[in-house]
């Protein structure tokens, strides 16, 4: 068998492949006895049509047979021989074969493009390293979401107040007040005092019974408003519990004072701001590293991480008819950007000969079952090999971003919880 590779570009591959008759005969033989099983012909036994006679009558069917059954196994062949491995389905043209003859084709497709790391002792890689400093308006903010999540729900007759929820349905109205048809929307819960129930809106729909009725002005997509009339169905109002040590006790068992519940409260926020330190500096890495890195993303792979996408869209939507133009766009740069990040992390792991050993594994997920809450229900989840795989994956991760570090000049910033809670409310009222 004779193969030429052309390297179309960095990712593009182009075999052309001619096998000569003396290494296809034997195969073809098998063809003919397969064919020679299935053909009907008057006079002639079923299975017992002479060779002859068959190539006589049904040499173009059967020269089609052979193609179908043998382009897979030498296409394969060829791809071993060369060490290639495609990322996608190869177009194939210019197939040509005849009895007697060669059989030869041409095949294209796509390959992980092979990535060149820069010399990391001189690859300067500047990343920042937060430090959140968290306070008590942090303690307090966690503690009226306990309150909230434990709060008592009771059905409100006299008149919805600022913080009430009222469940209602709404429909638009036009210019002169009469409803449109088709623009209905049916059991809507509104929280009065809360993002464009504001203002005016909230002045309106305070004081509201069930049975009544208010109008309120939303608007849409490009900001153009619309009337619409509020039918209000229910009306209902959280009764936040107040503070006490039956309510502590009843919050967290373990808990022996107020103080000591707020200390607990505290740990919890500011091991979740390390975290999300964490996250940010291993993304800041990798991304650092990414922009040292010349990377030509294959298309192929590119749209199959983009159909994955979709499909998590479309499951979590429960497979309602969503705008894929749209979802491409928005996940677009996404995508680009991890796709980069699994070619320069192969790279790494093949450059540093990384490993991750069973033991390794088991030892990450007896931590992850130390620390769980059901035991018994974490062991049976990492006994599955798709989340055994999962572990092992992330082990990975972080031995590969630690070699990126090692070369990673840091600088370390202080962030104070009270500034990102100023900027999440002026882009809250941004967005009003």
């Amino acid at each position: 068998m004779n193969i030429e590779i052309n390297e179309l570009n960095t990712f593009s591959r182009e075999l052309i492949i001619d096998i000569p008759w003396e290494e296809l005969s034997e195969d073809f033989d098998k063809t003919v006895r397969k064919f020679r099983g299935k053909a009907k012909l008057p006079g002639f036994r079923p299975g017992k049509v002479p060779k002859q006679v068959l190539m006589n009558r049904f040499l173009p069917a059967i020269e089609a047979d052979f193609v179908e059954e043998s382009f897979k196994k030498f296409y394969v062949k060829a791809l071993q021989e060369k060490e290639l491995i495609p990322v996608n389905q190869a177009d194939v043209n210019n197939l040509e074969f005849k009895y007697g003859e060669h059989f030869s084709f041409k095949a294209a497709f796509e390959v992980e493009p092979e990535v060149t790391l820069p010399n990391l002792k001189k690859c300067k890689l500047e990343v920042q390293k937060h430090s959140y400093i968290t306070d008590e308006e942090d303690i307090d903010l966690a503690i009226k979401d306990i309150r909230k999540a434990n709060a008592e729900v009771i059905t409100v007759e006299d008149g919805a107040k600022c913080g009430d929820y009222v469940l209602a349905d709404l429909q638009r109205l036009d210019d002169s007040g009469v409803p449109i048809i088709g623009e209905k929307v049916e059991k809507r819960y509104l929280k009065i005092g809360d993002g464009i129930f504001t203002g005016q809106n909230q002045k309106n729909l305070e004081g509201v019974i069930a049975g009544h009725s208010a109008r309120v002005t939303i608007p849409d997509e490009n900001g153009k408003e619309s009337t619409f009339s509020v039918k209000v169905i229910n009306i209902e109002r959280q009764l936040l519990p107040e503070i006490s040590e039956a309510f502590i006790k009843q919050v967290d068992p373990g808990t022996e004072s107020e103080t000591e519940w707020k200390q607990k409260i505290k740990e919890q926020i500011d091991q979740s701001y390390a975290r999300r330190s964490d996250e940010l500096f291993e993304r800041q890495l990798s991304d650092a590293l990414i922009e040292k890195v010349e990377i030509e993303c294959p298309p192929s792979m590119l749209e199959s991480y983009m159909n994955h996408i979709l499909e998590d869209v479309k499951k979590k939507n429960d497979n309602v008819e969503v705008d894929e133009a749209k979802i491409r766009e928005t996940f677009k740069p996404m995508n680009e950007r991890n796709l980069k990040w699994y070619l320069v992390r192969k790279a790494i792991i093949q450059s540093h000969n990384l490993e991750v050993s069973k033991s390794e594994v088991e030892a990450e997920i007896n931590q992850i079952v130390d620390h769980s809450q059901n035991k018994k229900e974490t062991e049976k989840f990492y006994k599955k090999p798709s989340n055994r795989e999962r572990v092992r994956d992330n082990i990975m991760e972080k031995k590969v971003l630690a070699v990126v570090q090692e070369f990673a000049k840091v600088k370390e910033v202080t962030v104070e919880t009270k500034d990102i809670r100023a900027q999440q409310e002026l882009q809250a009222k941004t967005h009003e």
